[in-house]
């Protein structure tokens, strides 16, 4: 918006000073150059009284002076060359054509030597400045009000263009399009606006998305415990033998509890786009994370006979990020390849161009380049083996990808640079360096 208060002032000022200066320079041409045509005749006209006066008799000066200011009807009248103080340079020019223009706050005159009465110079007084035509005054105000409306317009033609788009692309959000998007243009004013409504636009686009999913996860894979539980409480209605009924209600709890942890994970999931909104950064040495996880999935790892190992930084590194969510991002990865390694797990770290990246790889089976990027969907087990009866949801690596979202960075998956398996890193930006957050 301050781009948008700067355009519009710069707008309203530069048309102010445009159009002023423009007129200005109209009127001054057009006053100069009557003022010259009206100086110019009133100087030949000096000039022929000289002339006239030069073949007068000194006696008879002063009347014929009356008679030639009465017969033009101007102010004309003697002067004595004793009475006019003039510095040396000025007093040549009363013997010029044209004689001497001066000038004071009330009024202007000529001031011309008679040749042969030099004794005497003629004075001619000059009318006042003739006042300004009002309909001329009239029209120079429409112009500058009309061209000052004329910019404004010009200036806002591509504002009200964006706020149609704006409009438009709301509209369709709310029709039920949720791809549209208001194209990028670097001359708008409203960048900022269109910046924050596209990236509401997609944070609504994937949570829609999200929930489509979960709706058909959840009414999938409920039909399956749903139908257990059904049979279990026919067959223990109609069973007389107790232990047969101990043993179908055992079995039924076995399901609800299944049914409680699949629920408990939907809704999870479905209730962490609400904790975007309060993520706790702080300074944290990237080692101490790292060595966290590590220690934290050891029990893990020797219950599956792998060997978890970490390379950490050489000096301390302290980036600002939530500690919990960064945590438990990395302890997904870990975790995942803990459960699909053969033998060996390593977390590293990586700097480059101040941006750090958390990577996990193991030596299992990696995985296919076709599914490196669905992996990051929630639900999605490339394996199997990996049932839902077992806790296995598929949303391990979504809640990784959807932290990082969160902490603007980006989950990749490739193969393993130091064993043969999959490497998955978490990439943060060089915004989250302490460096950047001091600025």
């Amino acid at each position: 918006m301050k781009r948008l208060y700067i355009s519009m002032v710069a707008a309203v000022l530069g048309a102010l000073f445009i159009i002023n200066w423009g007129l200005d320079k109209l009127v001054a041409k057009q006053g100069n150059e009557h003022e010259n045509t009206e100086l110019v005749v009133y100087q030949k006209l000096v000039d022929g009284f000289e002339q006239q006066l030069s073949n007068v008799k000194t006696i008879d000066l002063i009347e014929k002076t009356n008679q030639l200011a009465q017969y033009y009807q101007v102010k004309l009248s003697l002067e004595s060359t004793d009475n006019i103080a003039l510095p040396q340079s000025l007093l040549a020019q009363l013997s010029q054509s044209g004689g001497l223009l001066l000038a004071s706050n009330d009024d202007a005159y000529l001031l011309r030597k008679i040749t042969l009465h030099p004794e005497a110079l003629i004075h001619l007084q000059l009318p006042p400045m003739a006042s300004e035509n009002e309909q001329e005054n009239l029209l120079f105000t429409l112009i500058l009000y009309l061209g000052i409306c004329g910019i404004i317009l010009l200036w806002l033609l591509p504002l009200t263009r964006r706020l149609y788009l704006l409009t438009f692309s709301a509209a369709k959000i709310g029709a039920g399009d949720l791809s549209i998007r208001v194209p990028f243009n670097r001359f708008s004013y409203i960048n900022t606006l269109e910046s924050s409504f596209n990236n509401m636009a997609a944070r609504i686009e994937k949570l829609v998305a999200d929930n489509k999913i979960l709706a058909r996860s959840i009414s999938h894979d409920i039909r399956t415990p749903m139908s257990c539980l059904r049979f279990g409480v026919e067959a223990a209605l109609d069973c007389d033998d107790l232990t047969k009924k101990n043993t179908y209600l055992s079995r039924m709890e076995i399901e609800l509890t299944r049914m409680e942890d699949m629920t408990t994970a939907f809704l999870d999931y479905a209730g962490m786009e609400r904790q975007s909104f309060h993520l706790k950064p702080e300074l944290i040495d990237v080692n101490n994370l790292v060595e966290v996880v590590t220690n934290d999935c050891q029990s893990l790892a020797e219950q599956h006979n792998i060997k978890l190992s970490c390379e950490l930084l050489a000096t301390e590194k302290l980036y600002s990020l939530d500690f919990h969510w960064c945590y438990r991002a990395a302890l997904n990865l870990v975790s995942n390849a803990i459960q699909h390694a053969d033998s060996q797990v390593i977390l590293s770290i990586d700097i480059n161009n101040q941006e750090f990246s958390i990577s996990v790889e193991d030596d299992g089976k990696g995985i296919p380049k076709d599914k490196r990027d669905v992996i990051f969907s929630p639900f999605i087990k490339l394996d199997s083996s990996r049932s839902r009866e077992q806790g296995h949801f598929g949303l391990g690596l979504a809640i990784s990808a959807k932290v990082m979202d969160w902490h603007k960075g980006t989950i990749k998956a490739a193969a393993g640079n130091m064993l043969p398996g999959a490497r998955f890193s978490l990439l943060f930006p060089a915004q989250t360096n302490t460096e950047n957050l001091s600025l």
